[in-house]
């Protein structure tokens, strides 16, 4: 009688720093796992700049997936399936043979075009009839094909398709350029609530925001659905086998989300990533804040209530490289908790002696016109200091988008669960409950992008009946931390006095600030291809 074989699923998580690859299986446990660090993670030819040839980040997961399937070629006739997921908001511009015809911008990135070209006076009105007039500024500024257009006509005259990162790797894998509108956050033409394009794209009130063609977009599929089969040309360069079939999921942060088990607005998901987020999950679709969003899970029929702060862990980096004398990447550290700044933060009391932080590192949708900031310095404030008032200024913000969840849901939140690089650290998890005022629970791994992957590829090959069910089997929590109130009371003073209060009094000068840099950087532009 034949052995029937453990159903196995591999998932491909593009990170920012790194690709990793796993092996699960239906308890949600790592059977095989390969990690491939890209060098460099990205290039700058400006300072704000962030760009990445896409074809390095497919020949890392070439070496990686090598890797993989050779040392653990027993486990390769179990696999049923492969899942893909991706970081968010990343271009690949493709002319009429599909060939590459310039880096990708990352969504790390901080140009912005100019926009002089406004849009139709009866769309402004409308815009600025409900006070979104800011909004749709900041976001035509930021979509990296109104920077094209005006900075690079003869690139933008040669595109023919305009497509997600994660897209162009499924077209590499499968010859299939097909994704999910998960993985299509960001700026880019799309209704969330149907999960589609918007028609006409040019001169929909919101589409045209974006400045992209109908005709440059790819084909939009279910979450779950098939993307496509492994080629022999992808075969070939990986090692997978041919045939093996590539099912849609979503963007990593929804995936981290799912990962973490979170399926209903009872728990908030927050990942210290790169780009730190709280999420939640609903089968209604909301709007994450006024103007924001909401984002279609990388499972049908759910949606993700989704507050970002932009630059988020990354800021670990900047201050390890910056102040605390490390030789560290340009992105967030791979293990957050065995750094010795980590093993001092109880040497600082919660709220950092008054030292406030607000993490604005980079703008967000909801405040273009944000810098960084701190305050509360004296001559007792040590690098300590400044390293924990960044981990609770990070979770201030958090505290602040989960708050903004509860206004449009109408109901507190209870629990946090904890995904990402920074969770790694019990301390931090501490700081997290304190500042939030609420338990947080860790799950039996912080790669939980992967891990929502594996369980969204279960689901789509029908070896779960429901995504409770899924869930239940496949994620595991592990710690609890809960709250103290002596810690918790010093935060709330600090967040209502204090932290709430900086940008509304800093928001003019922000607005200068911004003002002087662009000119800055026009300058800085000019010199660089004309020369002083």
């Amino acid at each position: 009688m034949e052995t029937k074989l453990e159903p196995l699923l591999l998932t491909i998580d593009f990170g920012t720093q790194s690709v990793r690859t796993s092996v699960y299986n239906k308890q949600g446990e790592v059977l095989a796992q390969e990690k491939e660090k890209y060098q460099p993670p990205y290039f700058s030819l400006l300072p704000n700049y962030a760009e990445q040839d896409p074809h390095l980040y497919y020949e890392s997961l070439c070496r990686c997936l090598k890797r993989l399937t050779s040392v653990n070629a027993s486990l390769m006739p179990n696999l049923k399936a492969l899942t893909l997921t991706c970081f968010r908001d990343s271009a690949v511009i493709l002319d009429k043979d599909n060939k590459v015809i310039r880096p990708t911008i990352l969504w790390i990135d901080q140009r912005t075009a100019e926009c002089k070209k406004p849009l139709p006076w009866y769309h402004r009105f409308m815009f600025w009839i409900v006070g979104m007039g800011n909004t749709v500024t900041f976001n035509r500024q930021r979509s990296v094909a109104n920077w094209i257009q005006e900075n690079e006509p003869e690139n933008w005259a040669k595109t023919n398709k305009y497509i997600s990162i994660s897209t162009y790797f499924n077209w590499l894998l499968t010859g299939s350029m097909r994704d999910s509108a998960s993985n299509y956050a960001g700026h880019y033409p799309i209704n969330f609530r149907h999960r589609a394009w918007y028609k006409n794209p040019e001169k929909h009130f919101k589409g045209q925001i974006f400045g992209i063609k109908a005709s440059m977009l790819p084909e939009l599929v279910k979450e779950g659905d098939l993307i496509g089969n492994i080629n022999e040309a992808a075969a070939s360069e990986t090692g997978l086998p041919i045939g093996l079939p590539l099912y849609a999921t979503g963007s990593d942060k929804s995936c981290e989300t799912l990962g973490l088990g979170v399926l209903d607005d009872q728990t908030a998901a927050i990942s210290y990533g790169t780009a730190s987020t709280v999420e939640t999950t609903r089968t209604k679709y909301t709007s994450s804040e006024p103007f924001l969003p909401g984002y279609s899970s990388c499972i049908p029929g759910y949606y993700n209530m989704d507050i970002q702060v932009y630059r988020g862990y990354w800021m670990i980096n900047w201050f390890l490289k910056e102040f605390g004398g490390k030789e560290v990447n340009d992105i967030i550290i791979s293990d957050v908790s065995a750094d010795d700044f980590n093993r001092k933060l109880s040497l600082v009391p919660p709220g950092s002696d008054g030292l406030v932080l607000q993490p604005y590192w980079g703008p967000g949708l909801a405040r273009p016109l944000a810098k960084g900031a701190i305050i509360g310095f004296s001559d007792s404030i040590t690098q300590e200091h400044f390293y924990r008032a960044i981990i609770e200024g990070i979770a201030y913000a958090l505290r602040e988008g989960l708050e903004h969840f509860e206004k449009k849901i109408h109901h507190y939140i209870p629990r946090i669960r904890i995904a990402g690089g920074g969770s790694q650290s019990s301390e931090i998890c501490q700081i997290t409950a304190d500042i939030m005022g609420r338990e947080v629970q860790r799950v039996q791994t912080c790669e939980t992008s992967s891990l929502g992957a594996a369980i969204a590829g279960f689901l789509a090959i029908g070896e779960f009946k429901t995504p409770k069910e899924a869930v239940e089997a496949m994620v595991h929590p592990q710690d609890v931390f809960k709250p103290v109130e002596t810690a918790h009371r010093k935060y709330d003073y600090l967040y209502t006095r204090a932290y709430e209060k900086m940008y509304p009094r800093l928001k003019g000068i922000y607005r200068d600030i911004k003002n002087y840099n662009k000119e800055m950087e026009k300058e800085a532009r000019f010199e660089k291809f004309f020369g002083k």
